[in-house]
């Protein structure tokens, strides 16, 4: 009998309908000399520390670290019926085909199996990154040796014994240093979670620190031929800050003097010059979810279960936990019949036809910048979507909009910029005129904009010419302050976290860094949030993120490797090697154990005191919502024309 293992029932009974494997077993589907069965996430865990010596039940500075001499793994008992009946197939399978996840993880959650159950025979893999009929049917002709993905479950079981190591010992360590102060709960740190937090804790710090710093702009509107534009002071370098804004008052009230008294401007330079941009790439998860956060309000995890849904229940796009958002060559001849039943399942697309062609081919695809799953796109599978509504719909159209995007022409537009010289002073007026919309034909908002939310239009330059004087028809000077950094969203953490590699200063840690899309990964960096927003280290005010008191003081104990991202890139190094064979698990595990040794004997000494985390029903203000008083300053004053009310930036 041939056993088919995959990572959820959704994906086994996916699989075996293609197999011919319709009848219902205890736990499985049976076909004929075929079985397909399920694991429901990890069925086994790595054993908690007092499986390995019952004293370790009590938590006692005095036992860390906990380094275990041999590893153990234990059944879950929520998912232990499962497990028997994953077993018992082992059992009874004359070969094995390993369908879980075509990743890291999803090669450890079969593997540990395997191991745990002592099964010796032959083993396939199936490596699927969609889940319809076609992608299915592909994938099964195509099975690779068992031995080719094996490097893949050492390198994830070294980075979970790591993992296992952080946080069983830090954790312990920091608790029971908390309680010695008298702190009471639990205070969990953990090799991604601890720099995420230290993320959000920095930027808080950040904004609480700001001090805003006045300066001064002027807008003055110019005509030409019965055409109203604006054009923007440039006042001297020597008065400007490096983002070019002007800090001297008085200088700023002298040109808005200057101008104000003058009746024309005169174009001194004028150049237009054609600007292309080409299709953003499909999503990835992290992108998918910093744009729903920023478009539809979502959560993360939110865009997760969403995107989730869409690929295991509905089936209408590709496998979503991906970190990469090109495509393989061989997927591109799919792409006629993807857009046939695109515009077949949704008729607003059929204002797309004059403009869609199914043989372009953009930067999209690329073999060499495929990893274990490529860009999330839609399948052809979409036949009716009027099952999806609401925030799925939602999701769904954006994922469609990008690989739409793939086959349509280059967005072009020209930019204008003039340069006048007026009463002496500089001015500058930019100017936009779109030549192709290209890809943003498929954006959402051009298919069917949304009343009353349309974005500005930019401004287009009516026909200037060198040596041409316009009419200065009103002047504007305008005092502003500079803004502190805007407090994350999850949307813009999960964005920190994949770009994590500029807070990096080592060039080869911050290559590394980059190489592995920052820290965490596309499956985990949502649940990573969730449980820091669970645990009381961050809160949100609506969208935004701030971090509680006990985080501050976290992040001020815990030793500075723990809560820097350059050690996940470190440790990536090092996973390299153990899935390269440059390096064995044992010796992994062996130096980290080492590390951490370390850590404890450096931090056992501490003298800590946490500030307990914020209950939900009692929130105080993130230190970002301290209201700053700016420095008093004298009011600035407009031009001789009617007097303008100032506007804060």
């Amino acid at each position: 009998m041939r056993l088919y293992l995959c990572e959820k029932p959704s994906q086994a009974k996916d699989i075996a309908a293609v197999l011919g494997a319709k009848r219902r077993g205890d736990g499985c589907w049976l076909g004929t000399d075929v079985t397909v069965t399920w694991c429901i996430g990890h069925l086994l865990e790595t054993a908690p520390p007092d499986a390995y010596d019952a004293r370790y039940k009590r938590w006692v500075l005095a036992d860390l670290p906990i380094i275990p001499e041999k590893w153990k793994m234990t059944v879950k008992p929520r998912t232990a019926s499962q497990y028997k009946a994953v077993k018992r197939l082992l059992g009874e399978a004359d070969e094995l085909v390993i369908a879980t996840d075509a990743d890291r993880e999803g090669e450890m959650i079969a593997r540990e199996l395997v191991e745990h159950c002592r099964y010796r025979g032959p083993i396939r893999r199936l490596w699927l990154s969609a889940l319809d009929d076609a992608s299915i049917r592909k994938a099964l002709s195509a099975l690779k040796p068992g031995a080719e993905t094996f490097s893949l479950y050492h390198s994830a079981l070294g980075r979970s014994r790591a993992d296992w190591l952080i946080g069983m010992n830090m954790s312990r360590l920091f608790t029971l240093l908390g309680r010695q102060s008298g702190y009471q709960g639990v205070l969990p740190v953990g090799r991604v979670q601890t720099p995420t937090l230290r993320l959000v804790v920095d930027r808080d710090r950040s904004i609480a620190d700001f001090v805003p710093v006045a300066y001064w702009a002027i807008d003055v509107q110019l005509l030409h031929e019965g055409t109203a534009f604006t054009a923007q002071w440039r006042a001297t370098s020597d008065a400007c800050d490096d983002q070019d804004r002007c800090l001297n008052q008085p200088l700023a009230q002298a040109a808005a003097q200057a101008l104000g008294n003058a009746a024309s401007a005169r174009v001194i330079k004028l150049r237009t010059e054609r600007m292309r941009e080409v299709a953003p790439l499909p999503f990835d998860l992290g992108t998918l979810q910093e744009v729903c956060s920023k478009k539809l309000g979502l959560g993360a995890q939110e865009t997760l279960d969403i995107a989730q849904a869409l690929y295991e229940t509905h089936k209408v796009i590709t496998y979503p936990r991906s970190d990469c958002g090109f495509l393989p060559l061989s997927q591109h001849s799919e792409a006629p019949g993807i857009l046939a039943a695109l515009r077949q399942a949704d008729p607003s697309l059929n204002a797309l036809n004059d403009y869609l062609e199914p043989q372009r081919r953009s930067r999209a695809w690329n073999d060499a910048k495929v990893t274990a799953h490529h860009g999330i796109i839609p399948t052809a599978a979409a036949k009716n979507l009027d099952r999806l509504v609401g925030k799925q719909r939602a999701v769904y159209t954006l994922i469609r909009a990008r690989y739409l995007a793939q086959f349509l022409p280059n967005h072009e537009y020209d930019r204008t910029q003039a340069d006048f010289n007026c009463a002496g002073e500089a001015l500058r007026a930019v100017g936009k005129q779109i030549v192709e919309p290209g890809w943003k034909r498929a954006l959402p908002e051009a298919l069917a904009p949304a009343k009353g939310r349309e974005a500005p239009a930019p401004q287009t330059l009516p026909a200037l010419a060198e040596g041409l004087d316009c009419t200065v028809a009103d002047v504007k000077l305008k005092d502003l302050w500079t803004q502190p950094p805007k407090p994350f969203t999850e949307g813009d953490l999960i964005k920190a976290m994949k770009n994590v590699a500029k807070l990096v200063e080592d060039p080869l840690l911050k290559q590394k860094l980059k190489d592995t899309t920052g820290i965490g990964t596309e499956a985990t960096r949502a649940s990573i949030i969730q449980g820091l927003l669970d645990r009381g280290y961050l809160i949100k005010n609506g969208k935004a993120l701030a971090a509680t008191p006990a985080a501050f003081s976290l992040i001020d104990a815990v030793p500075r490797a723990i809560a820097d991202p350059g050690t996940t890139a470190i440790w990536e190094q090092a996973l390299d090697m153990v899935q390269s064979g440059e390096m064995s698990l044992e010796e992994f595990v062996t130096k980290q154990a080492a590390w951490m040794s370390k850590q404890v004997a450096r931090c056992a000494g501490l003298s800590l005191t946490i500030s307990g985390p914020a209950s939900p029903a009692g929130r105080g203000a993130a230190p970002w919502k301290k209201k700053r008083k700016p420095a008093t300053r004298k009011p600035s004053t407009g031009s001789k024309r009617a007097a303008k009310p100032t506007s804060k930036a």
